[in-house]
């Protein structure tokens, strides 16, 4: 249930309704808005519980959540959530760019992509320094070592870091040093790993699985919120299909459907979502068009040699071209980048 309560309401008051949820066994998050506070109750819910509520003092409402994902619903706020984390914002008028390369592979190269993408318009810099690889043998990052490389690169650049976290044992390690972590596709349904970062003070950009529904990927970034970190971003990074042409199949209607349903931001990436270097330009500006709050890109200076994804991964000179490509889209929709 959603009490909504009247414009004006006292700070007693919401503070005499939170105890109120409380008693009647649900769990309150309470949500500040432009005009007024509403308080979700979050819980097995009772018919008793609506009248109960409902004689409060300063509510103005109690309204039932129709949606299975509670706390992320427009039901429950209406005003877009807007998360900053060090030089990154998304959900705003300002398109975020988070970009970088996929491995952390030495602090030379990592420096110097932050470097090269902030250069050319990122607002934050991705790398992993604990890679999920499909076979044991593959790279498996520089783990410990690569956080501290990330770290030296945001000293250096001032940009933000954004970096993907596999483990629960692993999350207070990784919030060390990270600014946003990032929860990938593979582990989008672990939801032990879901309440870690729920309880982390770092924002979170939560990937979409290959396989996950729409109502899969907010349930899953319900389980964060609930924990009680509201700061969570929903990534759309494509989805298997039947078709061979592209790695994944990348569904820009996701953009526009989690807008009408969720008020959290949501980001594209159009280097996993497409799988190959050429395609991704027109894909991120396309992102941009569709009214995407951020992109995730993967740039590394030499993709030849990359230890990872290297064939979707655009060079320096493409990074730029492609921002300054999407930059055109974004002031033509009143945004900024």
């Amino acid at each position: 249930m959603i009490v909504v309560m009247k414009q004006g309401a006292s700070q007693a008051q919401i503070d005499h309704m939170v105890e109120r949820v409380q008693s009647l066994g649900l769990k309150p998050h309470v949500l500040v808005g432009v005009e007024r506070t509403v308080i979700a109750a979050i819980g097995q819910e009772r018919p008793e519980q609506k009248e109960a509520l409902e004689s409060g003092s300063g509510v103005a409402e109690v309204l039932p959540i129709l949606a299975p994902y509670k706390m992320a619903s427009v039901e429950v706020k209406r005003d877009r959530t807007v998360i900053r984390a060090g030089s990154l914002e998304v959900g705003g008028a300002r398109v975020g760019v988070i970009a970088g390369p996929c491995s952390v592979e030495s602090q030379q190269q990592i420096l110097d992509c932050a470097h090269a993408v902030k250069s050319a318009g990122a607002t934050a810099l991705r790398g992993g320094a604990f890679k999920p690889r499909t076979s044991p043998y593959s790279f498996q990052g520089l783990k410990e070592q690569g956080l501290k490389f990330l770290a030296a690169a945001r000293e250096a650049t001032g940009l933000a870091v954004v970096t993907e976290v596999m483990a629960t044992e692993d999350v207070s390690l990784v919030s060390e040093y990270a600014d946003v972590l990032q929860v990938g596709a593979r582990n989008m349904q672990n939801y032990r790993l879901l309440e870690a970062v729920g309880k982390s003070p770092r924002a979170v950009l939560l990937k979409r699985g290959p396989s996950a529904t729409m109502e899969e990927l907010l349930l899953a970034a319900e389980y964060i919120l609930d924990a009680g970190n509201p700061n969570v971003m929903l990534c759309e990074r494509g989805i298997r299909t039947f078709e061979a042409h592209t790695r994944f199949t990348l569904p820009l209607a996701s953009v526009a459907y989690l807008h009408a349903k969720t008020h959290l931001p949501v980001v594209v990436d159009p280097s996993h979502g497409t799988g190959h270097t050429y395609l991704v330009p027109d894909m991120a500006v396309a992102s941009v068009a569709a009214g995407a709050d951020g992109l995730i890109l993967e740039v590394h200076p030499d993709p030849e040699k990359a230890m990872s994804d290297g064939y979707q991964s655009l060079n320096f000179e493409q990074f730029a071209n492609t921002i300054a490509r999407c930059r055109k889209v974004a002031t033509a929709l009143d945004r900024v980048m």
